[in-house]
């Protein structure tokens, strides 16, 4: 890949990973990633704003093959995708200097084994003249580490946000042209990265609403060229507006399960209550932590085994506690052979879901007409919760 010109002497690198399917070892790349640089060259000084994935390095480093000289290099986040070719960089450019937050700087030594006389951390508000062209530093604390940072380019009303904004979507477009393509996978990676983070983006909203800017350049997905468009969704989705929708996420081993899956979703059907179901044996996670983005309700189903939730289950339910979303509701239906405490355990590994429990129906073997009657009073409590809510 070639540089492209974002602005004059402002220059969008980097890589596009068309192949890759799996980040962090946990989430689905369904549209691959891209890890982007940029390079703003000043009348004074140069400055490559971060680095790529280390196994895209090769790519890289062409792309700056052709640059006599670079001065700095902006580490926004201490992320290996982002920060792991810094120390080839650093090699190729013995006297440029690495800048970072100042939470940032150890964290790179630790991870990267940069060298202490080699980094300059920026406190929050600071700046860095490149002669015709000034960076200034703004610490986002959270988007999703501790050390993350963004960096405004005033002259050229560029913000440049790292995993801020961004998106895993390998793609040849420079500019977020397909908005609503390019609005899943931005509300893909908040779900899956960002959403745990919530209320303090919220705030990180704040500290950049009054900066003037035409391009939202992230260091995952495309440059945003109509930057309302990503802003107004992220202000949706940290909100605390959620929609009329259960969520659904379920196994079933023998049919039971599933039978009182079906059942419910048809109850709330009947009652304008709008559900989806992801049988967690075959379903994206990431589809389902889109869905929990404002839903309001989550509905957990579960087999037993050896007297607990299914691992599926179990797993999918640790990592809905993990990504916080903003559930105003709960519920656990499922079954069993002989005896059970799953509803118990599932109700353990939700501590970060300050959600009211609605109610729980177990049933024993294949549900029955109680059963089906239970499903119902309970489709009932979530239509009135979510009439409260105005969902």
């Amino acid at each position: 890949m070639n540089q492209r010109t974002l602005r004059d002497r402002v220059f969008f690198l980097g890589a596009t990973d068309w192949d890759r399917r799996l980040f962090d070892s946990l989430i689905p790349l369904p549209d691959g990633t891209s890890y982007n640089a940029y390079l703003v060259q000043g009348s004074e000084k140069t400055a490559l704003l971060d680095s790529v994935d280390p196994a895209m390095e090769p790519m890289l480093m062409e792309q700056l093959a052709d640059v006599p000289a670079l001065d700095y290099v902006v580490a926004h986040h201490a992320e290996q995708d982002h920060s792991g070719s810094i120390p080839a960089v650093l090699a190729k450019y013995p006297n440029a200097t690495l800048i970072c937050s100042t939470k940032a700087r150890g964290m790179l030594i630790d991870h990267l084994a940069v060298p202490e006389d080699r980094i300059r951390a920026m406190a929050d508000g600071e700046t860095l003249s490149l002669g015709d062209k000034t960076l200034h530093f703004i610490h986002t604390p959270w988007v999703h580490w501790p050390e993350t940072m963004v960096t405004w380019l005033p002259e050229d009303k560029i913000l440049f946000t790292c995993d801020f904004f961004g998106s895993h979507l390998a793609t040849s477009s420079l500019y977020a042209s397909d908005e609503p393509y390019v609005e899943e996978a931005a509300k893909r990676y908040y779900a899956e990265i960002m959403m745990p983070f919530r209320k303090t983006i919220q705030g990180n909203l704040k500290k950049i609403e009054g900066l003037g800017f035409e391009l939202i350049a992230p260091s995952h997905g495309p440059v945003y060229d109509r930057p309302a468009t990503i802003l107004d969704a992220y202000r949706d989705w940290v909100s605390d507006r959620v929609s009329n929708h259960v969520v659904i996420p379920y196994i079933s081993m023998h049919g039971s399960t599933e039978l009182m899956v079906d059942h419910l979703i048809a109850a709330l059907i009947q009652r304008d209550v709008n559900a989806s179901k992801f049988n967690l044996a075959v379903t994206d996670i990431g589809k389902l932590a889109i869905a929990l983005v404002d839903a309001a309700t989550i509905v957990i189903g579960t087999p037993t085994v050896h007297v607990g939730p299914h691992p599926s289950v179990f797993s999918a339910t640790h990592l809905a506690n993990a990504l916080r979303p903003k559930l105003r509701h709960a519920a656990i239906i499922g079954s069993y052979g002989w005896g059970t405490k799953a509803a118990e355990q599932i109700a353990g590994l939700i501590p970060n879901l300050k959600v009211d429990v609605l109610g729980t129906v177990m049933c024993k073997g294949a549900p029955r007409a109680d059963d089906y009657a239970a499903l119902d009073t309970l489709a009932e409590s979530i239509a009135a919760k979510h009439r409260e809510l105005n969902a």
